[in-house]
Order: structure tokens, then C-alpha cells, then sequence
């Protein structure tokens, strides 16, 4: 990837009071935002720049005043939305069922959405209730009676039934001054990993690049030259301000080199990171390759220009740039409106308090991938199911959505209270506990699991497991020296170990849970962290050496 280079094309010769040879169409992106409505705290709601300086920047208010100023500078626009809408979200949008969110997107007028992973996160007939409206079947309708469902398509065409079937629409074509832009979405195709099995059961996840070739192909033949893919899928980087190419190469990097020529522009999600880049597609010819981090901090920005003849993108005139969403903006106040009513009919769960602590509890891991967040769920899991026979636990850093701030609380208790709705945000997808049984040796080789995959995924664990683990090993025998309260771990022995339902069924790739034997149900995750911060007050950041990294 290189860095992108803009480009702008003058238009010269055209008669007096000619139709324009060209048409200019700003597409305004975002991803991954999570229901945030209320602006993200600590690190989740800043921005890196340039000089490594960072900036406040999120919130739906802001989002809104952003995104109307950057309509106002283009004749037409389109806003659209690279996956993870909804799910771990916030409790004021969460315990609506992610409907505030929904709502606040139609405020935007979102022309498309491409689903993500968490789109998925309460299965595919919730997914459906979510696009076309209607009460939920258990809680019925909490925020708005009737729920009309998103005013926008939700995109998937690597998404089908296990027969092959469409699950879900695969693209949708506006029209720009009577030229047709087609908007492609594609999911990860290793969604099923990352969600319980359950909610993606009787679905298929194909590959992203042939779905992106075959409905760029059928939009060819339709005459919609003009492409734009959405793909929930992206890389991570190496620092870098949100224009930056610094990113490492993975499979966003792989779709965006391999996806059909016909494709003007790919916004990429899902790993929450900022870069611009540009990528030559097979035809060798550059195309903007763009990211948003999360949680509406940053609005993606694509202007493109469309001859009137070819109905085509002129590629080299393309202009790219990511926009921090800063809160130096007056708020939008119909889009406040909704937030401040979804915050005031949430507050009186929202604002009890549950436990205190002295200093943040950061969800960001030490070099080690330790976290002190991810320690102290870890240990509240173990304390939930401890009397049941569990004798270590261990949890998956991606459950863990938020960090805790050691900041004064909504409901005004002072420095270090911890709320519900602060709780609720750091664990909020409702898994269940699971005790279940496995050798020192299926232990072993679930530690050895977290480098399996594209990218490393760190458990964390409770305070006493320990392992070291060597960054320059091969995979497979990366992890030695395991011990659990001191001792020695025998890969002969059987040992009581409490995860959550979702690994506990192979998500995020640690399939070396699926070999534990005698499962035993335990509390619901969110439960046992407010227990345990409740036990626990004036609860203090653990010292980070359950993990120990050498070279």
C-alpha cells in the first residue's frame, strides 16, 4: 500500500450552458461505531494525529454536525456505513435493543450499511427485526412504539442459507444526476468465529473477493460502471495519523489487491484503525483504500468524479481523506435530543453505582497483552465459579469493549465510582460462564492457540495462572513455564476451567475449548463483574505479571 495521492482534475472546453461532462459525488463513510451515541471515554473517544498528539473526537451529535458540514461542501453526497453498527454497545443504546442507534443512522440518511460481525451478535431474525421494524419478541417495544427498522438496506453478498440462498440483499444502486453508482457490502468470511454458534446458525459465509467479483460483474452487465465496495474487514497498523498508510498488510490488504478492477474505492472496518492508502487492482491501476477507526471518531471521505459518457469513475481525480469528528462543533440538536432521551429513560439503571475503584482500568494490554481491565474480569470470573470447582479462569480480550475511568460518574457520585451503565459497557454482550475440564495439555495447546490466527488474540487470565511465552518462537511452541497457583502445570492432570459461552464454543479461533468435558452453567458475565466490583471496593489496577513476554 502507499500512501494516497490527490489528484484533482480541471475541466476545460465545456460550452456555455452545456450539461457538465462529469458528475461529483462525495461519498461520507463511518464504521464500527457501536452504538455510541454519548461521546467515548478515555482512549476509545480520542484520535491520534500526525505528531502523536491526541484529540477528543466521537459522539452522535458531533457525527451529525460533521457529517452536514460535509454534505454542505458537495453538491451530492451519500452517507454510508462499513459494519458494526450495532452490538457492544453502550447500555443506552444496548438495553434498547441498539433501536436509539438505528434511529440516529436515519438522521444521517445512511444510504447503505454493510453488516458486521456484530450485526449478528443477537442472531439472524433479530438482524431482520433490526432492518424491517417490529417490537422485540421478548421485551417488546422500550424506546419507540412502533419500531419502523433502519430507512437503509443492510449489505451482504458473500452472505447466504447453507443452500445457497441470498441471506441477505447483496448490493444497492443510487442514482447521482441520473448516473447509477452501485454500493456493494461484503462481511468477513470468518464471522462464524467470532459470534456463537447459534446466532449464525443455518447461514454461510462465502469468500469476500468472489462475492465482490460476481456482484461487480452482474452490476457491469446491469450498466452500473461506477463501484464502491463496503467491506466489513480490515488491518491493523503501526501508528500513523488517520491519512497515514502505516498500515501492516492483511486481508483487507489481500481483498483490496485481488477484488475485480471494477471497484472505484473500498472503505474497510473491523479493526477499528485510521489509514488512507492507495492499492493498485489486478489491472494495475490505483484505488483508495480507506479506514475510520471506531466509534464515530473519524468520517471517511471520498470525492469522486463520474463521466456522464462511460458512467465510469475517473480513478486518477479520486480524492481521499479521513475528517476527525472533534467536539469543538456546536452538537446537532435533534440528533442531542434523541441521545439525551434515550440517557434520561436508561438513567435510573444506568447510574446505580456498583463498586469504586482508585485509578483507570484501561482495557489496552501492556507489551505482554495483559490488560488490567482484562485481569480484573478474568479474576470476577473466577470468583463467580469458584465454588462450583473452577480453579482458574480465563476470558478473550475482544469481549472486553470499554475501559473504566477513574472520573466522576453520571450520577455524580465522585471520582472512582463505577455505574451500571459503565459496567454494562465494559462487558455487555450477556455471555454466560462455563466451567468445564481439560488436561494440562488441551491447556498448552488453547495458550498456544492465541497466535493461530492472522492476528494475535491475548486472553487474559486470572491472577493465578501464569505463563511465559516467547515472541520469536514458532507457532505451536510459543508458551512454556504454565503454572497455577504456583505449581507446575501437568499435561497429564485435570483442571477446572471457567470461560465464557463463546469460547467456550471455539469462538475467536480457540477451538481447544471445545475439548473441555463435564460443562457446567455459571452467572452471566456482566453479573459476576458487578458482584465482584461490589466485593471489592476501592478496587486498584493489578500488577501486570500474569504474562510474561520474552524475546
Amino acid at each position: 500500500m502507499g500512501t494516497a495521492v490527490l489528484v484533482t482534475a480541471a475541466l476545460s472546453g465545456t460550452p456555455v450552458g452545456a450539461a457538465p461532462a462529469t458528475v461529483e459525488v462525495r461519498l461520507i463513510a463511518f464504521n464500527d461505531l457501536h452504538g455510541n451515541l454519548d461521546p467515548p471515554a478515555g482512549s476509545s473517544g480520542e484520535v491520534t494525529l500526525p505528531d502523536g498528539t491526541t484529540v477528543e473526537a466521537g459522539g452522535a451529535a458531533y457525527l451529525a454536525t460533521h457529517v452536514a458540514q460535509a454534505r454542505s461542501e458537495a453538491d451530492h453526497s451519500l452517507v454510508l456505513s462499513v459494519g458494526d453498527n450495532i452490538g457492544a454497545s453502550p447500555v443506552n443504546s444496548a438495553l434498547f435493543h441498539d433501536e436509539p442507534t438505528i434511529e440516529f443512522l436515519d438522521q444521517l440518511d445512511v444510504s447503505a450499511a454493510v453488516v458486521g460481525n456484530h450485526e449478528f451478535d443477537e442472531g439472524y431474525a433479530e438482524l431482520q427485526r433490526i432492518q424491517s421494524g417490529g417490537c422485540h419478541p421478548e421485551d417488546g417495544c422500550q424506546f419507540r412504539e412502533p419500531y419502523d427498522g433502519a430507512g437503509f438496506p443492510y449489505l451482504g453478498a458473500n452472505v447466504t442459507f447453507e443452500d445457497g440462498r441470498p441471506a441477505l440483499l447483496p448490493y444497492t444502486v443510487e442514482r447521482v444526476q441520473g448516473v447509477p453508482i452501485g454500493i456493494i457490502g461484503v462481511t468477513l468470511q470468518d464471522l462464524p468465529s467470532l459470534v456463537t454458534p447459534e446466532a449464525v446458525r443455518g447461514l454461510a459465509f462465502g469468500d469476500e473477493v468472489e462475492a465482490i467479483d460476481r456482484t461487480a460483474d452482474l452490476l457491469d452487465r446491469a450498466g452500473v460502471k461506477a463501484q464502491v465496495v463496503l467491506v466489513h474487514q480490515g488491518d491493523e497498523t503501526e501508528g500513523g495519523g488517520p491519512d497515514e498508510c502505516a498500515v501492516t498488510p492483511g486481508p483487507a490488504s489481500e481483498i483490496a489487491r485481488h477484488a475485480s478492477p471494477k471497484v472505484d474505492v473500498i472503505f474497510t472496518g473491523h479493526s477499528h484503525q485510521q489509514y488512507n492508502c492507495v492499492v493498485e487492482d489486478p489491472a494495475g491501476n490505483p484505488r483508495a483504500v480507506l479506514q475510520g477507526a471506531s466509534f464515530g471518531r473519524l468520517l471517511t471521505v471520498a470525492d469522486l468524479t463520474i463521466d456522464r459518457v462511460s458512467k465510469d469513475v475517473v480513478r486518477s481525480a479520486t480524492e481521499a481523506h479521513n475528517r476527525v469528528v472533534t467536539r469543538d462543533v456546536p452538537p446537532d440538536p435533534a440528533v442531542q435530543q434523541l441521545v439525551d432521551e434515550a440517557t434520561e429513560e436508561v438513567a435510573p439503571i444506568a447510574n446505580r453505582a456498583v463498586g469504586t475503584i482508585t485509578a483507570d482500568l484501561p482495557r489496552q494490554g501492556a507489551p505482554s497483552g495483559e490488560s488490567p481491565l482484562g485481569d480484573v474480569v478474568a479474576d470476577a470470573q473466577l470468583a463467580a465459579t469458584a465454588a462450583g470447582g473452577a480453579q482458574v479462569a480465563m476470558t478473550n480480550s475482544g469481549g472486553i469493549r470499554a475501559g473504566l475511568v477513574h472520573a466522576s460518574s453520571p450520577a455524580g457520585e465522585g471520582d472512582g465510582v463505577v455505574t451500571y451503565g459503565e459496567a454494562y459497557s465494559v462487558q455487555p454482550f450477556g455471555n454466560v460462564t462455563q466451567t468445564l475440564t481439560l488436561t494440562g495439555a488441551q491447556l498448552k495447546a488453547v495458550l498456544e492457540q492465541q497466535w493461530s490466527g492472522e492476528e494475535t488474540r491475548m486472553l487474559q487470565v486470572s491472577a493465578n495462572l501464569h505463563f511465559t511465552y516467547s515472541a520469536s518462537a514458532p507457532v505451536g511452541s510459543k508458551v512454556t513455564e504454565i503454572t497455577i497457583d504456583g505449581q507446575p502445570v501437568d499435561p497429564g492432570a485435570s483442571y477446572r476451567v471457567t470461560v465464557n459461552n463463546f469460547l467456550a464454543a471455539g469462538g475467536d479461533g480457540f477451538t481447544g475449548f471445545t475439548e473441555g468435558t463435564d460443562v457446567v452453567g455459571g452467572p452471566v458475565d456482566l453479573d459476576a463483574f458487578i458482584d465482584y466490583l461490589g466485593a471489592h471496593p476501592d478496587l486498584a489496577p493489578p500488577p501486570a505479571d500474569r504474562i510474561t513476554q520474552v524475546p
